[in-house]
């Protein structure tokens, strides 16, 4: 699927997407939801390989990035200046702080972890359907956003972390089938 450009194609990738995860997610057996992940990390060099121990801690990375975005989108709406980024982090940095959404959620159960993203990504496409397609996918209209379009930041939320998420779901469900 191609990036999103406009607030159609966004809103349409982020439910095809988001449908596709809760369908894998729906169709894994319970053993499969629960278990470690057991895949060969070896020549991966991403740190999300090591960082992340099962497919709950893929559904709050998830989670922790929607409530990323809502934050810092609500906040900056109401005149209050604010990063995107937890304070203290940067994009050079930003690994440390998913390690304290990994930390954080040590014990959360898979079904609160999906019933967190459940949450998230209505609250997420609720939030999107406020914006013209100008407002996501006009550069500098927010100046908030940076050099980059508030779409993006929607676009790396949903979109493009459902696919990560049903990459790395799927290689763990292959390896279980085995």
């Amino acid at each position: 699927m191609a990036r999103p450009a406009t607030k159609e194609d966004l809103i349409r990738a982020s439910n095809e997407k988001y449908e596709q995860l809760t369908h894998l997610l729906n169709e894994a057996p319970d053993e499969v939801k629960e278990a470690p992940f057991q895949f060969d990390i070896s020549k991966k060099k991403e740190a999300h390989w090591e960082r992340d121990k099962n497919i709950r801690d893929v559904l709050i990375h998830l989670y922790e990035w929607q409530k990323l975005l809502l934050d810092w989108v609500e906040a900056n709406l109401k005149g209050e200046k604010r990063s995107f980024l937890l304070e203290g982090y940067n994009w050079k940095n930003y690994g440390a702080m998913n390690m304290v959404f990994f930390e954080k959620h040590q014990k959360t159960s898979y079904p609160v972890a999906l019933r967190l993203l459940q949450e998230s990504h209505g609250q997420v496409m609720q939030l999107l359907e406020q914006f013209s397609n100008d407002e996501l996918f006009k550069k500098g209209v927010f100046t908030w956003s940076g050099g980059s379009t508030l779409g993006s930041y929607f676009i790396s939320a949903t979109a493009s972390h459902y696919e990560w998420a049903l990459k790395k779901i799927k290689m763990h469900d292959r390896y279980k089938k085995q």
